[in-house]
Order: C-alpha cells, then structure tokens, then sequence
C-alpha cells in the first residue's frame, strides 16, 4: 500500500518542487536586481529608510514628512521634485566613500569614451541633474569622531577610512602602519623613508636657505605638492609656518588624499591631465614631486608648462626621482630631454645633489624675450588669461608676467605673516583698491568675533581643523582664524569675480569651484562649513537647493558645524530640511551687528552624529 501511494505521489510533488523553486528564483532574481543597482542609481531603488533604530545619542522630534510648499512672497523656489521626507533616505553602505564627479562607476555607466593616456578619467565628470543622488551618505561601520590635531597628523582611527591596502603597499616606505584600531604615519614617504622632516632640512640646506628653515624668512608660504601620497611632506611644512597643496587623483592609491584629509592636512582631489588646475597663475612658491609617476615630458611638455604657471617668478620645481641620479640608459636620457625642455623654458638649476634636483623660475621676462624666434615651447597668446581655470585646457605654451612683475623683478610681496595683512599689487587687477582690502580684512575679523559669540559654549580650542570658505571673497575670512589652530580652503564660485589669487598672494589656500557642482573632495573632510551669501548665489543661477545640501552634509563631519550668513527667508526653507538630514540649529542672530544686509541672519547648524544599524553593531 506504501509502495502505492508512492507511485502515485511522485508527480504532485514535482509539481510542489518546481512551484517552490520558481518562487524562490523570482525572488532571488528580485533580490539581486535591487542589490545589484548602479551605485547609488541616482535616484531611490538602492536606498534603505533611515529610521530611529540607526540613531546614536539624541533622539530627532522635528517632522520631516511635511511636503515643502513654495514660499512666493519670499521669492525662494527650490528648484527639485524632492520632498523633505525622501531626504531622510540613506545610500547604500557600499557608497559611504561616494565622490559625485569622480565616480568610475559613473564613466562606466554613461560609457564615456576618454582617453586614458592623458589621465581624462581622473578628471571631474558629474552626473546630470536629474541622476544626481537624492539620499544621505553613511558613514562607515565603527565610524568614529576623528582624533583631533594635532596628534591627527600622526594617527587616525582605522573604522573611518577602512582601507589598509597601502601600509602593506609601501610597508618599505613608512607611508602608514596599521596599529590596533589606528593608523599610524611614521612621516615617511616614496623617496624620504626616514622621514619628511629630514628630507626637508635636506632640501633647506641645498637652497641655502637661512637657519635650513624651508620657510626661507617667511618668502616661502604656498606650495605645491604633485602626487603627495598621504601628505606627510605637506603635514611637515606646517611646522615651518607653510601651508601645501597636497594634490593625487583617486587613482590606484585610492584614499591616500582621504588619508591626508582625516590626519588634518590640507588636499585636494585632482590630476594634471587635459584641463588646467584650479589655481590662478603665480599661485605658488615651490612646488615637489618626488617619484610622484608623472611623465612631465608628455604633449610637449604640457605638464611642465602647467607647473610654470602657477609657480611664482622665482619660484623652484624640486624633482626626487631615478631620472634625477640613476645611471641606466633610459633614467639619462629622460633626465637629459626634460633638462633641454626647461632650459627653454628659462629655467635654470639652482643645485642638484644626491637623488635631488631643484630648477628655479626667472625672476623677469628678459630670458623669455631674449630666446631665438621659433624656439618651442612658445609664448602664450596675449589674449589668453592664466588666471581661467574652470574646465579650461591646458595650453603648452609659457606664461609671461605682467609689465608690473617684470619692472618688479618678482612678486612684490610681503614675507609671512606680514604677506596676510599687506595689499598685494594684484588687487589693482580687480579694480580694487588698497583701501577696500583693507576694510574687507577689518570686516570680517568684526563678523568671525560674532560667530565665536553667538557660538557661545560650543566650542573648544580643537573643535575645528579642517575649514571650508564655500565663498572666499578675498580670504579674509580664512585671515581673521589665522589665530587659530585651522586651515581653510577658500572656494571662489567660478562665476563671480576671480579673487583666487588676492587669497594666494595672501598666504592662503583654495580653489575655484563651481557650487551648482559636487566638490573633489570625499565625504567627512570639513569639521566647518562657512556659507556666506551662497544659496542666494545658487537661487539666483536657478540650481537645487537640496542638491547643495545634500553636499554640504555629504563632506561634513559627524558633529560638525555650518555657518549659514544670508537671507532669513532661505534659512527658513532650510530649517525645513534639519531634520530630514539629521542636523541641529544651534543658534541664530541678527546680521545687523556684522554690518549686512537688513534681513541677513547668522544662522549656526550642527551635523549630529548617526550610524547605520550595521555600523552599531560594529562599534559595540
């Protein structure tokens, strides 16, 4: 009777199994086509609803599920189909490093057709409008406060950059070493193993400079560091009063300028490829490579050219690579070309020795002038303007100096720290006056004491490290912190008056930026955001208010600060979203005191700290 019924049943059950199995393919297929999402799709498939359970420390009360209405009477649309409750949607874990306009993921998807040799795929490339992310970027599992600076500059917390590929990569150059729950810098670096502050005594003492200080009296303030790896170099000269520009691409060595960032250096995301970089001309006193894998010899010599460009006159090129000392055939004859190169650049050798070799800028246009007709590489036309950056081609060609730095023979500036508060003979390319700069730097130290007060018991000396200008003006701002344990990069909308190199001429760091953009940066590198006029900006060139704060939050670190300093109506539309993205009003003031506009606000926002439900697991 058994052996019947299971003659009988045999058929049901394939039909059972097949039925289970296809239900459980459809949902496997389901599953994968939801895990499997373009990063982040640029809209809402991969995301997951950020709810209390993902909250450390205080609970949010405010509503975020109220629909924005359009306020006419204050005049302020923001120009997005998102809704305030959408905001509160997290991106995938996979994509808490998320770089908008260096995503490769987004080359691969829009299937760009760039060319490889010339680094085009390092260079920015933003997604559209419409495909932009609309959720909130997570932090990484374990994610702690960053230390803070100065011990920063030494050791950082492994759980906030998770990548320790590169202390085993260059484990024979001291790059970085892993240590328990941190990692640790030696000070090491691609050619000065025993540490960046010898290499800089080193190079001090070839230049001759007084006392082997690479500050050289205060002449030497701004410097430009070529393939930096994790900054050390930069980190270093901040002890000789010398503020770096620490530039890498996301390249191989991926996080080393996320690296940089976290240790309280500053650094920039970027590459020499096609596109000029975002600094004006005559921005820098030095600029280094060492080993930094760059083929400076490459589209006649465009490279170099760029470097002549933004070095000041007099400026000096250090270069540590085999090409510099090495013997073999291949090392020479690359050393013996790019010596020929820019020697008709009117470079010269100020000394070599050892692995070192350091060329100096002539102070004039007399070399330049002076060279056979036809010599390569040529003079720039005289309707090209060096100080264009924002997407504009490099250009192989030598940028002379203006007739007031010939009849200067150099700059003409003020040694540090006398340089901050002296008005650069560059102002009168702005039509602006001694006297306006002046003011300008009086007014803003008036506006930052007013933020230090309406901040009130918030802060402490180490609150902040790593400062962001969104719109830097003349740097004055950045001047009036200069007291403080801070750097800051002063961004100049590319839109507005091109003010970049009154803020290098000063001593200060920045670049141009385009704020309707993403910024090249990774996400949690700034403890403070300054944002002075900068959504009425953004209203009036019609971009997104959500995108720009989606941004703002995206390179804001957990328990960070945001100083909002314009209209009270669009800080009320913000208010709207503070809760959606897991922010908090600390204050607000009447910008009456700081001599603005009638109804200006001072408006303080803090980022409040919150990990995933993966991340609490980690960290407990």
């Amino acid at each position: 009777m058994t052996r019947g019924r299971a003659d009988v049943n045999p058929k049901k059950r394939l039909i059972t199994w097949i039925i289970v199995l296809v239900f459980c393919c459809g949902c496997f297929y389901a599953y994968t086509r939801s895990r499997g999402s373009s990063a982040l799709e640029y809209g809402s498939k991969s995301l997951r609803k950020f709810g209390s359970s993902y909250w450390r420390g205080d609970e949010d009360t405010t509503d975020t599920s109220t629909k924005h209405e359009e306020d006419a009477d204050d005049g302020f649309i923001p120009k997005t189909d998102i809704t305030i409750g959408l905001l509160s949607e997290v991106c995938d874990d996979r994509h808490s490093e998320i770089i908008p306009c260096l995503d490769r993921n987004l080359i691969y998807q829009t299937r760009l057709k760039l060319d490889l040799s010339v680094m085009e795929h390092y260079e920015r490339h933003c997604p559209l409008p419409e495909k932009r992310y609309n959720c909130l970027i997570p932090p990484p599992p374990g994610y702690k406060v960053p230390i803070k600076w100065p011990k920063s500059r030494d050791q950082i917390w492994k759980a906030n950059i998770p990548h320790t590929h590169l202390a085993t990569e260059k484990s024979d150059q001291n790059w970085m070493v892993v240590k328990g729950d941190k990692v640790v810098f030696p000070g090491g670096g691609t050619h000065f193993h025993y540490g960046a502050d010898k290499y800089l005594a080193s190079m001090a003492n070839m230049l001759n400079f007084p006392k082997n200080s690479m500050n050289n009296e205060g002449n030497v303030r701004t410097v430009f560091d070529a393939g930096c790896g994790v900054a050390s170099f930069g980190g270093y000269l901040l002890a000789y009063d010398i503020l770096t520009m620490s530039l890498a691409p996301n390249d191989v060595h991926e996080n080393q300028i996320q690296f940089a960032l976290e240790r309280g250096i500053p650094a920039y995301l970027g590459v020499l490829g096609t596109k000029r970089l975002p600094y004006p001309s005559r921005s820098f006193e030095l600029a280094h490579c060492s080993r930094c894998r760059i083929d400076w010899l490459q589209r006649n010599g465009i490279l170099l050219l760029e470097l002549d460009r933004i070095l000041r006159p007099g400026g000096y090129f250090a270069y540590s690579s085999p090409e510099a000392y090495a013997q073999d055939e291949e090392d020479l004859r690359i050393f013996r070309a790019m010596s020929a190169f820019v020697e008709r650049m009117c470079w010269k050798i100020a000394v070599k020795r050892d692995q070192t070799v350091i060329w100096v800028k002539p102070l004039t246009n007399d070399c330049y002038m002076q060279r056979e007709p036809g010599t390569q590489p040529p003079m720039c036309r005289s309707d090209d303007d060096p100080d264009l950056v924002w997407g504009v081609p490099m250009e192989a060609c030598i940028t002379p100096y203006s007739n007031q730095v010939h009849r200067s023979k150099g700059s003409a500036l003020a040694p540090w720290p006398a340089r901050l508060t002296t008005p650069p003979p560059r102002l009168a390319d702005l039509g602006y006056s001694d006297d306006m700069f002046i003011k300008d730097t009086e007014l803003w130290q008036r506006r930052v004491e007013h933020y230090w007060t309406v901040f009130g018991q918030n802060l402490e000396s180490d609150t902040f490290r790593n400062v962001m200008d969104m719109k830097a003006n003349l740097g004055s701002f950045a001047a009036a912190l200069t007291n403080k344990e801070v750097w800051v990069m002063n961004v100049v909308p590319e839109d507005g008056p091109n003010t970049l190199k009154i803020v290098y001429d000063r001593g200060l760091l920045g670049s141009v930026h385009n704020w309707c953009e993403s910024y090249s940066t990774y996400p949690r590198t700034y403890d403070l955001i300054h944002a002075w006029t900068v959504f009425s900006d953004i209203e009036r060139r019609g971009c997104s208010i959500v995108d720009l704060l989606l941004e703002m939050d995206r390179i804001l670190r957990p328990k960070g600060y945001i100083i909002y300093n314009d209209k009270r109506s669009i800080a009320e539309v913000i208010k709207k979203y503070l809760g959606a993205l897991h922010w908090e009003s600390v204050a607000i003031s009447d910008s009456q005191l700081v001599e603005q506009e009638e109804d200006d606000v001072v408006f303080i926002i803090q980022k409040k700290m919150w990990l995933t439900s993966e991340s609490l697991k980690d960290s407990e």
